[in-house]
């Protein structure tokens, strides 16, 4: 459930903001058009937010521009510092995609950014089937995230990472699970919601899925 990714978050909780600025040549292309992915993932939310995977709370911070009521949920104990520390009001939750703590009230949209590849696959099918339940009919869900096309596509863009001898992202792209479009399509539409797909830069997909109504 991507509790095993925690210590590796508590340590780069110090210079998350350096690496999403971009400064990190190795991973400037993940975070390419990083505060318009945050914007289009804050923008296409409505209503009472639950937000996974708060890290310092740069997606918070326009969901509560935007007039949103957010939940926040994050494992790390570091990341919960720096995110409380900004937004002291803020209801944050120790917990991850699939446990995390009873809400106090009803939600609207779920929304993610840069953390659903923490699940494996059969984790992702089961924290969709919970957002199911959870979310009424054109409930939302509106993620952004690495992913590949297809199994094609996660080769070729293995390769020209390793040309480009980038060997930290390289380990990383292998080491988390990182998924397809075809793999995520099945899996939102198994557990009930239409969803569609926006490219945001090399690597990052905007998913944006409402729930059907079952009548």
């Amino acid at each position: 459930m991507g509790r095993e990714f925690i210590p590796l978050f508590d340590d780069w909780a110090e210079f998350y903001e350096d690496t999403v600025s971009g400064n990190d040549l190795e991973y400037k292309e993940v975070f390419e058009n990083y505060d318009k992915i945050l914007q289009t993932v804050a923008l296409r939310s409505n209503g009472t937010v639950l937000e996974f995977g708060v890290g310092t709370g740069n997606l918070t911070e326009k969901l509560i521009s935007l007039g949103r009521v957010v939940y926040g949920v994050e494992p790390s104990k570091a990341m919960r510092a720096k995110t409380k520390a900004r937004f002291t009001d803020l209801h944050l939750y120790d917990g991850d995609f699939i446990n995390f703590p009873d809400l106090p009230g009803k939600v609207d949209s779920i929304v993610s950014t840069y953390a659903f590849h923490h699940l494996s696959n059969e984790e992702k099918d089961t924290a969709l089937k919970l957002y199911s339940k959870l979310l009424g009919d054109q409930g939302k869900i509106v993620f952004a995230d690495t992913a590949f096309v297809n199994e094609e596509h996660r080769e070729e863009r293995h390769r020209i990472v390793k040309e480009q001898g980038h060997e930290n992202l390289l380990a990383d792209l292998k080491r988390e699970y990182y998924t397809t479009l075809e793999i995520l399509e099945r899996l939102f539409e198994k557990n009930g919601f239409q969803v569609s797909f926006e490219k945001m830069n090399s690597y990052v997909w905007l998913m944006e899925a409402v729930k059907v109504s079952k009548n």
